[in-house]
């Protein structure tokens, strides 16, 4: 089973991937039992760091809200793909990208769950309580969803 795509010669095992830049990627199969490897690479990068373990378990929720919506969402029942997660460590911040590359969504009806803190918008919601930034939109490169959230560090 091929689990990502070599972003570059640094392989660090299969679908985990460091570029050179701070970026470290995480490709999975867009399937529930995938997520808690996620929670491990973010986990162990935070390691790196002497983060508080608040912060670390603030992250790890949003991380499993945002892989567990395009686990659920982004794939027509039966329909295989993929979910991509990367991770960058700053000096002020931790920033974490989750995309796909199904069906996308609609962001009116994003906004009215969001607002209504329906079973779709509660994660959204979780999310944007434990982070400092949040951005969802269409992936760009193609395509799905971007769910891209930071979490400032000082």
């Amino acid at each position: 089973m091929t689990f990502g795509r070599e972003l570059d010669s640094n392989s660090m095992g299969p679908g985990l991937r460091a570029n050179g830049g701070g970026i470290v990627a995480l490709t999975i199969p867009a399937r529930a039992e995938y997520i808690a490897l996620c929670r491990l690479a973010l986990t162990g990068l935070a390691r790196t760091r002497a983060l508080q373990e608040e912060v670390v378990a603030d992250l790890k929720l949003a991380l499993t809200e945002a892989c567990s919506n395009s686990v659920r969402h982004a794939y027509e029942q039966g329909r295989d793909g993929i979910v991509e997660v990367s991770y960058r460590l700053g000096d002020d911040r931790i920033e974490v990208e989750v995309s796909d590359d199904g069906a996308g969504f609609d962001p009116d009806v994003l906004e009215r769950a969001q607002q209504e803190l329906d079973e779709g918008g509660l994660g959204i919601a979780i999310i944007r309580a434990v982070t400092d930034e949040l951005d969802i939109g269409p992936n760009p490169s193609g395509g799905g969803s971007r769910l891209r959230f930071a979490k400032y560090l000082n």
